[in-house]
């Protein structure tokens, strides 16, 4: 009876701490995209003022790219915690927007590769810039794998109802000891990050 009262004694403790820890998570992620806020404002503003003095349009839509990509990363830290809203969207074509973004922020030593085997593009329902997240935390802990020389191939395929993403690299790949770990939040073999990307 003393040892079934400290198993669930140690469960309930377990489990009440998981429930702080996660809202502890979702507490910084809140008060990052409230930060991030200010800065990106004034940043679109900035970036008027760079096409007013005439600063050339490739330079002025780069600038751009990146300022909307601040705006997604607060969308998504901001949403943290809440139940994501899906739409149907073409898959390959989703897959190709994260593929595009990374080809343009990586070393020209890391090639991407994008196989659909479908042929059809089947329309899927997914949050694009959530859905975006993922493929971007999979593709930058490969290209660090890899020591930014590599190549990172993803193949779609379908089976009835179910889309499957089959992504794979050229990395020195993950110990299997730490297989049970790289999903806990806040896990990481790397000196910076949180350790949340594999777990959102």
């Amino acid at each position: 009876a003393i040892g079934i009262f400290l198993l669930v004694a140690y469960i309930l403790f377990s489990t009440a701490r998981n429930a702080e820890q996660n809202q502890v998570w979702v507490g910084m992620s809140k008060e990052t995209a409230h930060q991030l806020g200010t800065p990106i404002s004034s940043l679109i503003a900035w970036v008027e003022l760079l096409k007013l003095q005439g600063v050339d349009d490739k330079t002025i839509s780069e600038i751009r790219t990146d300022v909307a990509r601040l705006e997604n990363i607060t969308e998504r830290f901001s949403k943290i915690g809440s139940a994501p809203k899906l739409t149907p969207y073409p898959i390959v074509d989703a897959v190709k927007e994260s593929i595009d973004y990374m080809k343009t922020r990586t070393t020209q030593k890391v090639k991407f590769y994008l196989n659909d085997h479908t042929g059809e593009n089947p329309v899927v329902p997914i949050n694009l810039n959530l859905f975006g997240w993922v493929l971007e935390n999979i593709c930058k802990n490969a290209v660090d794998a890899m020591s930014g020389n590599g190549s990172v191939t993803m193949d779609i395929y379908r089976n009835h109802k179910k889309v499957y993403i089959d992504i794979s690299d050229t990395g020195k790949g993950i110990p299997k000891g730490k297989f049970k770990d790289i999903f806990q939040p806040g896990f990481t073999s790397k000196k910076r990050g949180w350790g949340l990307g594999p777990s959102l």
